[in-house]
């Protein structure tokens, strides 16, 4: 009988010292979903650890009256996450990777870039407007979007309609159009409403014709301490290997250009028959000058530890030591080619003017 419950004593105290894992997220539903899919995925992985998850407001969150291109921060919706990483609060952080700088702060790093989903922009009309597109909506409707990117490229294609910024999280945006009288449609990220199951509110996808999207849209970056070796192993696994290399090259080409959220870039990339395409825009506040390039390079997508770990550095924020070196690296080399062929057509003036006005307003 004693035996039994010496057993039982020492199940429990094991239990009690399983390792547990502390996972940062901003506070947001959407990011709380995002988290726990990620948390869900390493719990199926490492049945022998126990996670986490704490959630926090960042600066992005909390304020709400002004668009994002005007304050000026770059890591809005990060800082306070990789203050709580610094500090040893967290291990590791799940963000969306479209929110993480080109050029992280020293001593952290992208541990992992999980599998993509839809990159693309989605349109979510009012409920009087169901079954309209942009192109059907009547003159001088008022379509809201917090991206610079997104009206810039829009003004352009639909000058019959006006665009005016909207912020907050996905719920408060959504309520917003529903309940003022404002907005006749908002454009959000497609992943976030699929990730929130409201797929049904969608009511156009725009593709890369209409609108390209931002650098690594759609997928989830795990930022984790650079020198936290455990933890890089630890989420390694996740990263995907077609979705790491194509975000390469976009944050490559961003970082080129020396671009963030105060200027209208975009980019979409796809990678077919050992090719990644990448096509990469600028354009001027209101979308009349433009310019936009395609290249490609011969990239072959390695499956997971192909070729063993190797003790790669860092490229653009990112770490993935289970990803072949000279596939990372001629993806980050594309997106540098393609923002000096931009750069060296005119692109930097566009970029200066867009920023100079935008500081202005």
């Amino acid at each position: 009988m004693s035996g039994n419950g010496d057993a039982a004593a020492t199940a429990e105290e094991n239990s009690s010292k399983m390792r547990v894992i502390r996972v940062g997220t901003r506070k947001s539903q959407l990011a709380r979903i995002q988290t726990d899919s990620v948390v869900a995925t390493l719990k199926a992985l490492y049945p022998g650890l126990q996670f986490e998850i704490i959630a926090m407001s960042t600066t992005g969150d909390k304020i709400l009256d002004t668009a994002l291109s005007k304050i000026g921060e770059k890591s809005l919706f990060t800082k306070e996450l990789e203050l709580a990483l610094e500090r040893n609060e967290v291990d590791l952080v799940v963000h969306s990777l479209k929110d993480l700088p080109t050029v992280l702060p020293p001593g952290f790093t992208i541990g992992a870039i999980c599998k993509r989903e839809s990159p693309y922009d989605a349109v979510v009309f009012h409920p009087k407007f169901v079954g309209k597109t942009l192109e059907t909506l009547p003159e001088k409707s008022v379509v809201g979007t917090s991206s610079l990117r997104r009206a810039a490229q829009l003004q352009r294609k639909f000058p019959h309609l006006e665009f005016k910024s909207i912020r907050g999280n996905l719920n408060t945006r959504l309520r917003k159009l529903d309940e003022l009288q404002e907005f006749s449609a908002i454009i959000l990220a497609a992943a976030g409403l699929q990730r929130m199951g409201w797929q049904n509110r969608v009511g156009q996808i725009l593709h890369p014709e209409e609108c390209m999207y931002a650098v690594g849209q759609g997928a989830l970056g795990v930022e984790v301490r650079a020198k936290d070796q455990d933890i890089l192993d630890l989420v390694g696994v996740l990263h995907d290997p077609e979705t790491l290399l194509r975000c390469i090259a976009e944050r490559a080409f961003l970082r080129h250009l020396e671009g963030g959220c105060s200027v209208p870039v975009a980019v979409h990339t796809a990678m077919k028959d050992g090719q990644l395409y990448l096509t990469g825009g600028v354009w001027s506040l209101n979308g009349a000058d433009s310019m936009q390039e395609t290249m490609q390079a011969t990239i072959h997508v390695p499956a997971q530890h192909e070729d063993g770990p190797e003790d790669d550095p860092q490229l653009v924020g990112i770490t993935a030591r289970n990803i072949p070196q000279q596939a990372q690296l001629a993806a980050e080399s594309l997106g540098i080619s393609l923002a000096t062929l931009l750069l060296n057509k005119g692109a930097k003036n566009i970029l200066d003017v867009a920023r100079q006005l935008n500081d202005a307003h």
